[in-house]
């Protein structure tokens, strides 16, 4: 086979593109901007272009398929040439599912906990030496990549219902064709794709028509919106196996869950993790996985990163970073904090910075989302607003649409990094959420560094504790106790 990418310089594009060639496949690509950890991953395999850049000339009738990447726009001169001489033209998933078509599909749809499902999934088939092909949207604990094609008899892939591409508008979930399908829950989002929350719910019921016949669905059964669909479209032909939150203990800051009376210790918390992790386990069923060899497995599992991930403790404050950023997504992972550790304090810090998230009209989504937070801050970027070619948002349209009494609203990095410093951190536990990067500003380095508020050093006298809190200083530690 000879693939060409265009716009290999993507985070899930180029991945495949290495794949491909692991695979024994004779690989090229173009783009005009490659970024960091792409560029280097690129480089080490021999597949960074020689210049950035669109070339026609790269576009001959030896090529067996173009895979069309979602940055390339409409009139690309490479997408132009490869339609005129009539080339096999495919979008990203469309590609995955041409090399899976003789695999057992396992597909996770939904509008949160699709990457932790399927990282679950993963790690417990990694665990058992099961061999599989995978695709999921973030780095996993022991998965060099987060795309790989071999001659595996089965794949998992992560089901997103964004367009597939700029000639393909329909949602990538829509091409994999599942056996096994996972729908975890709807929440509408993108509203500047689906702008109306029934046009979103269409793409889910499409899904499920997607499926194969004999297949499974395998949905929550405590999201009413998604339980209604279900019952509204059921078909004859395909097996139903609704989830919920198993059975679990939480002691002294553990979470122990029990599946068909098997029990075992977690490394992941939350309701949302413990419905994910259900869901995951009657995938790996449908796969003659038993309920004491998925215990046993799970247990291990640390999470996808930047979901609900532990970036710095000690023995009195403890840091998390996670995606979340839709309100569904941002209620569960405050609730799953607080319900992990309710005798500490709860900072949390949620980015506005998608389309929808920062859009004036979808506020009052959010109402509730934070109220389990103690204290609760919002912060969104002018810059964001102005890269997104969207309006002003105003800070009092931000506060009304969460509802939460002392709800803290920033769009000033300096003074979020200036709140941060002036916090008190015993017994508390600090949540930062976003798909962003808060202006620039590095939350994992802030959060790890000696020199910053995270790291304390304590020191005990008979009558009282003192934390002393690292500040940035030229070559010297400065405290402030």
């Amino acid at each position: 086979m000879k693939v060409h990418f265009i716009a290999i310089g993507g985070s899930v594009m180029h991945q495949l593109a290495i794949a491909l060639k692991h695979k024994g496949y004779e690989v090229s690509g173009s783009d005009d901007e490659i970024f960091e950890p792409a560029s280097s991953n690129l480089a080490a395999e021999g597949l960074l272009p020689a210049e950035m850049g669109w070339h026609p000339g790269l576009i001959t009738n030896d090529i067996d398929a173009v895979i069309l990447g979602m940055h390339a726009k409409a009139d690309n001169p490479e997408l132009l040439k490869a339609m005129e001489l009539g080339l096999k033209i495919y979008s990203f998933p469309e590609y995955i599912f041409h090399e899976s078509r003789d695999k057992k599909r396992i597909v996770v749809g939904g509008s949160h906990g699709k990457t932790t499902t399927t990282s679950m999934i993963m790690h417990v088939l990694r665990q058992l030496h099961r061999d599989f092909d995978y695709l999921v949207g973030a780095r996993v604990e022991g998965f060099a990549q987060s795309v790989n094609i071999t001659h595996a008899p089965v794949i998992v892939c992560e089901g997103d219902e964004y367009p597939a591409s700029v000639i393909e508008k329909r949602p990538k979930f829509h091409f994999l064709y599942p056996h096994v399908a996972i729908i975890t829950g709807i929440a509408w989002d993108h509203i500047n794709v689906f702008p109306t929350f029934n046009f979103y719910l269409e793409q889910f019921v499409l899904f499920i028509q997607k499926i194969e016949k004999g297949g499974v669905l395998i949905y929550n059964e405590t999201d009413p919106v998604l339980r209604q669909l279900v019952n509204d479209h059921k078909r004859s032909d395909i097996r139903y196996q609704p989830y919920d939150v198993p059975v679990h203990t939480i002691s002294d800051g553990q979470t122990k869950v029990t599946i068909e009376n098997s029990s075992g210790l977690l490394q992941v918390f939350g309701n949302h993790n413990l419905m994910n992790l259900h869901a995951a386990y009657y995938a790996c069923k449908e796969m003659g996985i038993t309920a004491p060899d998925f215990v046993q497995a799970i247990g291990s599992f640390t999470g996808a990163a930047k979901r609900l991930e532990l970036v710095a403790s000690n023995e009195y404050t403890r840091v998390y970073r996670d995606f979340a950023h839709a309100p569904s997504k941002v209620k569960a992972t405050i609730e799953a904090v607080k319900q992990q550790y309710p005798n500490r304090k709860l900072l949390a810090v949620l980015e506005l910075h998608t389309f929808s998230s920062l859009n004036e009209k979808f506020m009052q989504e959010y109402q509730g989302a934070m109220d389990k937070a103690d204290q609760a801050v919002v912060f969104y970027s002018k810059h964001a607003l102005a890269l997104k070619r969207m309006p002003d948002l105003p800070i009092d349209k931000v506060q009304q649409g969460f509802a939460k009494p002392g709800l803290l609203v920033l769009n000033d990095r300096a003074a979020l990094e200036q709140w941060l410093k002036e916090q008190a951190y015993q017994d508390t536990t600090l949540l930062f959420m976003s798909s962003g990067n808060y202006d620039g500003l590095d939350m994992l380095t802030f959060a790890k560094s000696n020199h910053r508020i995270i790291t304390l050093a304590t020191h005990e006298t008979p009558t009282k504790q003192t934390y002393c809190f690292h500040r940035p200083g030229n070559h010297r530690r400065q405290y402030q106790c």
